[in-house]
């Protein structure tokens, strides 16, 4: 079963239910839990809300897709699922905690379902290092925040889109000052020693991460 994506400027993709479906019930029964459909319906609608361009369910299904290889790589692979799940669950593009509130809204839903208050506490950590204040320390969130930069590696086309994508979410900001700092942005994976914390991920995508920032500098 498809759903058509919720419309955004820059353009639409398929969402495939089954596939997050599966990944939500899997992440759950990883914790020894029943799923809420009700939680993951309130989830997929978040994912497709207006102002959302790039932090949408294809980037859930293209993360997704990163995991299921690695999961079994995982230390707590439920735990690091859930965190997947609700790491972009609140995006306002001019808030400065989606994060926190994303990963609130995580410890809430587990502690509903009385899930262990050490889970509670990991899964929040997993999802605060999605900041990428800092390359992280912890196993699992290096898995989770190599996942999530997967994108920077991505072929020409679909980088291209993704910057076209963060740029829709960020439309209310003046092209000059984006420009500038959106280069900060880039300039700042490019100056780091290595992009990809764990082995897998940097053999994969660390020359291609590098060789999409390098142009898009240039071109900023």
């Amino acid at each position: 079963m498809i759903w058509p994506a919720r419309r955004n400027p820059v353009v639409q993709h398929v969402v495939h239910t089954d596939m997050l479906r599966q990944s939500w019930h899997r992440a759950w029964a990883a914790l020894g839990m029943p799923a809420s459909q009700a939680v993951l319906d309130s989830l997929l609608a978040a994912y497709q809300e207006a102002q959302r361009s790039y932090h949408t369910l294809q980037h859930v299904q293209e993360m997704l897709a990163l995991l299921e290889p690695v999961l079994i790589q995982a230390q707590r692979p439920g735990e690091l699922e859930l965190a997947l799940w609700f790491h972009d669950a609140v995006y306002q593009p001019q808030a400065k905690d989606n994060e926190l509130q994303s990963a609130d809204w995580a410890a809430k839903v587990m502690r509903a379902q009385e899930v262990d208050e050490a889970a509670v506490q990991r899964v929040h950590s997993l999802i605060m290092a999605t900041c990428h204040a800092a390359q992280p320390q912890q196993p699992d969130a290096q898995l989770l925040v190599d996942i999530d930069l997967a994108i920077l590696a991505a072929d020409a086309p679909r980088f291209a889109e993704y910057e076209q994508q963060i740029r829709a979410e960020y439309r209310w900001v003046p092209s000059l000052i984006y420009r500038a700092k959106r280069r900060a942005v880039l300039q700042s994976f490019m100056e780091r020693d290595v992009i990809y914390s764990t082995p897998v991920f940097r053999e994969r995508l660390e020359a291609a991460a590098r060789r999409n920032l390098e142009q898009a500098l240039h071109v900023k």
